[in-house]
């Protein structure tokens, strides 16, 4: 697989398939929702790229559940504002997308071998909503979110993204949300990268280059560097639905790389056929 960091590359590249691209974000604070910046425009550019799907499937950090694994089969998506402490004008964001009912009892149905179950209270949070009025601004696009069952190891959920994979072809846009380094314990405000989180960034991105998903999904692979990197997994699982999803077909490139408040990666990157 080759990597590329271009977005004119990747311009140039996708619409020569019709299997949709995948795509992972590192979505940092809710602030992103109201205040531009450098990886704001980026996602904002990153949509004009993309081909438009038929419907979006998110698989978000915010969205954990023990047991099972949860599709929302709502007809109108609630906005979750599952943050506090931040301007009253966040919640008052709305993003107004419609659901994709049917096709998220399918999705529930596919998932059956990972528990999978049918929902209808949760919506998009944070982790989808702000991203997602980027991407798709006129919120035009059917969507729906995908939880994560954080009862289980990380290779769990590499199969999930196995499973969701056959989706590509059907114009379903699979979307992870999270962050490739995530420790609100060491942020630091106008602080510079911590030197853990360029290691473990680093690490990360040359290992999804290779396409060694064994070693991404092991703890052994980076050691206590790990614990220090997420203090829970819940921001990095959803890379691995993403590197799941993906095949030897699938060319690499990378849409930003910032480490934001000295802990939080902002890396994002997208698997598109070559």
């Amino acid at each position: 697989m080759t990597k590329s960091t271009s977005l004119q590359t990747l311009r140039d590249s996708l619409p020569r398939s019709d299997r949709m691209p995948l795509v992972f974000l590192g979505h940092g604070s809710p602030m992103n929702a109201i205040e531009e910046s450098e990886n704001t425009r980026a996602w904002r550019s990153l949509g004009e790229i993309l081909p438009r799907p038929k419907a979006i499937l998110v698989v978000s950090a915010h969205w954990m559940s023990r047991g099972t694994t949860m599709v929302d089969v709502s007809a109108m998506p609630r906005i979750i504002y599952d943050f506090y402490g931040f301007p009253d004008a966040l919640s008052r964001e709305k993003y107004p997308a419609s659901g994709a009912p049917e096709l998220a009892k399918e999705v529930a149905s596919l998932l059956s071998s990972h528990h999978g179950q049918e929902d209808d209270t949760w919506g998009l949070d944070h982790g989808a909503w702000v991203l997602l009025k980027y991407l798709y601004p006129a919120a035009d696009v059917p969507v729906f979110q995908v939880s994560i069952d954080i009862t289980k190891d990380m290779v769990y959920q590499l199969e999930i993204g196995k499973i969701l994979s056959q989706l590509r072809g059907r114009g379903v846009l699979i979307l992870g949300s999270g962050n490739v380094v995530h420790n609100l314990r060491t942020v630091e405000f106008g602080g510079k990268p911590h030197d853990y989180a360029t290691e473990f960034d680093e690490r990360f991105s040359e290992l999804l280059v290779k396409r060694d998903f064994k070693s991404l999904s092991s703890r052994s692979t980076f050691g206590r560097l790990l614990a220090k990197a997420h203090p829970t997994l819940d921001h990095y699982l959803p890379t691995l639905t993403i590197a799941g999803a993906s095949d030897a077909r699938d060319e690499l490139t990378f849409v930003t790389d910032t480490i934001d408040l000295g802990s939080i990666s902002m890396r994002s990157f997208v698997f598109h056929s070559k």
